[in-house]
């Protein structure tokens, strides 16, 4: 298998390239030979409807055809001739990934597609304040992190991506554990994430990025149910420090309902040490149940990002300030744990 392409970051996505343009940048042409003479032209147009537009390669549905017309006029056709066309072009190597790793073609029609049924319909997630995220520019989402497992980034990641009106997709920031376990690595470097360290966070926001960072790490993960909701230490402050460097706004992130899928009531810390791992968790179904033990309970979540923090205003030597810096940090964790407290008293129920 060939080798993807590595590319400069800001270099324009092979998606976002004008259409009539193949992979080597030179104008497709059809041979005079070969194209439809006049009276096949307008027996076309008739049949899809069209008023001189050429169908694109891309379209689901023809313009100008009714809705729910593309299965009966060839869509499926075109929907297998697409998903060849991203195998083909899987198999050659002729896709673009940035210098982090991060593969947007797999990322928005695989990856975010396999998770958003757990988004829509599993976990029910509503969104509220996606507005507070920019239209352009960058971003540090700051937000809780809770649940046993960390599918709250993935479910973060997806929330932004389907609601932001610009499609936005949230860089990550994970734990260096996450870049050691094969096959999340793979994926995870898929997805944008990138290692929770202030030079890759500060080389992202400065490109313009949405980078999201969970500042509890594994204290807020890997908590006991009987401490939900309360948010953890948020380590020395490291992000406030990057987003002053890089003039980025702090978007406070809460989220409810994550606490709940794997209820955590112990934590095996012989069995931990011997894996290697921070916690072992043991909730009412793992690992007695084995691996059904692993499959969540279906809460309902809730998403609400806050007004964002500027922090462009700061002078440069102000990210060296550690009373700054610390009274940033207190406003953000504040800000997220009256959030969470206040979507609390508004739920009606864990599952509804």
């Amino acid at each position: 298998m060939a080798d993807a392409k590595v590319i400069p970051f800001g270099e324009e996505p092979r998606a976002k390239r004008r259409p009539g343009r193949t992979a080597r940048g030179r104008t497709s042409r059809v041979p005079a030979a070969l194209s439809p003479l006049p009276a096949q032209r307008e027996e076309e147009r008739a049949r899809t409807g069209q008023e001189g537009r050429p169908e694109q390669a891309g379209d689901g549905v023809a313009a100008g055809a009714p809705a729910g017309a593309g299965a009966g006029d060839g869509g499926w056709e075109r929907k297998l001739a697409h998903g060849l066309n991203f195998l083909r072009r899987r198999i050659t190597g002729e896709y673009e990934v940035d210098d982090f790793g991060y593969d947007q073609e797999l990322t928005d029609q695989v990856i975010l597609s396999l998770l958003r049924p757990f988004k829509e319909k599993y976990f029910r997630v509503e969104v509220k304040g996606i507005e507070n995220i920019p239209e352009k520019g960058a971003a540090l989402i700051v937000a809780n992190h809770s649940g046993t497992l960390p599918v709250d980034g993935l479910m973060l990641q997806v929330a932004v991506h389907d609601h932001h009106p610009a499609g936005r997709n949230v860089r990550m920031l994970a734990a260096d554990l996450v870049f050691m376990l094969p096959l999340i690595n793979e994926l995870s470097r898929k997805l944008g994430h990138t290692l929770a360290c202030a030079e890759d966070a500060q080389t992202l926001l400065e490109r313009g990025e949405v980078v999201g960072v969970m500042p509890e790490g594994f204290k807020g993960i890997g908590k006991p149910f009987s401490e939900r909701y309360k948010l953890q230490r948020f380590g020395r402050g490291g992000f406030v420090q990057t987003a002053l460097r890089a003039g980025a706004p702090i978007v406070p992130c809460s989220i409810v309902g994550a606490e709940e899928i794997y209820p955590m009531l112990g934590n095996s810390k012989t069995v931990a040490r011997l894996l290697g791992i921070p916690y072992f968790p043991l909730t009412p179904s793992w690992p007695w149940m084995g691996p059904l033990g692993l499959v969540p309970l279906p809460t309902k979540w809730t998403i609400q990002f806050g007004e964002p923090i500027p922090t462009d205003g700061y002078p440069a030597e102000a990210a060296d300030d550690p009373m700054l810096m610390f009274n940033l940090t207190d406003q953000v964790r504040e800000t997220i744990q009256h959030t969470l407290y206040k979507l609390l008293v508004q739920r009606r129920s864990v599952f509804f």
